[in-house]
């Protein structure tokens, strides 16, 4: 109650005294804001200005050199007309909720897993088990499902080869239909280390307390996972959406490696093709424009899960 008192005051404070009660607080700990200005120096040099300077050259023709034209909103009408960028979004799309799903769902049932484990040693050992595959780079993983996908030596078709289904042999990543869908099942059987450690830390900060009663009214395994586990985990599943969202939105390195937005365009997402229309085509006014674009569009949609995605239920402790 006291608490609330406090908050209800602060905010009945006046403007004037907020900031003088802030700048207070700032002189008292001048020396740790003095440590902090570098890194807000390269926060800002790297991080906000590139995204200033991108926004602002979305309005111009320009090439990146030498050439700089003001053409106010004409780059985002051309988008509105270019039939690669609603091809690319809606393979961006299709792939993102796919993520979502694979995000959702295989670390989760990991995550669980591993929380139930009876024996700590063993519960320890298959979360090392999930994280040494992080060890390992990307790029690498990449290039053994390239392997993989080899219409040629490749493992899948010599599989299918050698159990008598060699009809359905593909050139898997040279397929108009299928490329795509290739790409959606790289890193079976997506259990990422990351989201699988969330999960679990999320599952671990819920009290025995709960789970002991729910056990004690005769709650099932599946009961208790649905109605007092999973809504306690909420918070780690908005975390999980909100980095999928943004890592579908703006990755690209995948489908550069794998298929390089082809065969023709049928893999095609925005950042890929923003990358060649700045580097291919010197076309950095453009380019720019598709990056504000995708700004946008991950803001809303971070914004409406920050929003709309909430735990019914919120454990904060004693």
């Amino acid at each position: 109650m006291a608490q609330l008192t406090v908050e209800r005051t602060s905010s009945a404070m006046p403007s004037s005294s907020k900031w003088a009660l802030t700048l207070r607080r700032m002189t008292r700990c001048k020396e740790c804001y003095l440590l902090l200005t570098p890194t807000f120096v390269l926060i800002l040099l790297f991080n906000y200005y590139p995204a200033l300077s991108a926004l602002y050259h979305s309005f111009f023709q320009w090439n990146g050199a030498n050439f700089k034209r003001f053409t106010g909103i004409n780059n985002f009408v051309l988008m509105v007309h270019d039939p690669t960028i609603w091809l690319s979004l809606g393979n961006m799309v299709k792939l993102t909720l796919v993520a979502l799903a694979i995000n959702l769902t295989f670390p989760l049932m990991a995550g669980a897993l591993i929380f139930h484990l009876r024996d700590l040693r063993l519960a320890y050992f298959y979360r090392v088990l999930f994280v040494v595959p992080m060890v390992v780079p990307g790029m690498v993983t990449l290039m053994i499902w390239r392997f993989i996908y080899n219409p040629n030596i490749g493992l899948l078709n010599q599989i299918l080869k050698a159990i008598g289904m060699g009809a359905l042999a593909r050139p898997w990543l040279g397929d108009f239909k299928l490329a795509l869908y290739a790409i959606m099942f790289i890193g079976f059987p997506w259990v990422a280390g990351i989201s699988t450690l969330i999960y679990l830390a999320g599952f671990q900060a819920i009290p025995m307390e709960l789970l002991d009663a729910a056990a004690i009214d005769g709650a099932s395994a599946w009961k208790r996972f649905w109605n007092v586990e999973l809504p306690l985990v909420m918070s780690q599943v908005k975390l999980i959406v909100i980095l999928t969202v943004i890592g579908s939105f703006q990755g690209f390195a995948t489908i550069m490696v794998m298929t390089n937005g082809g065969p023709g365009t049928s893999t095609m997402v925005p950042g890929l093709y923003l990358y060649r229309n700045a580097m291919y085509y010197n076309k950095m006014g453009y380019a720019c424009a598709i990056g504000t674009m995708l700004f946008i569009i991950t803001l809303i949609l971070t914004y409406l899960n920050t929003r709309y995605l909430k735990s019914s239920v919120e454990f904060t402790g004693v």
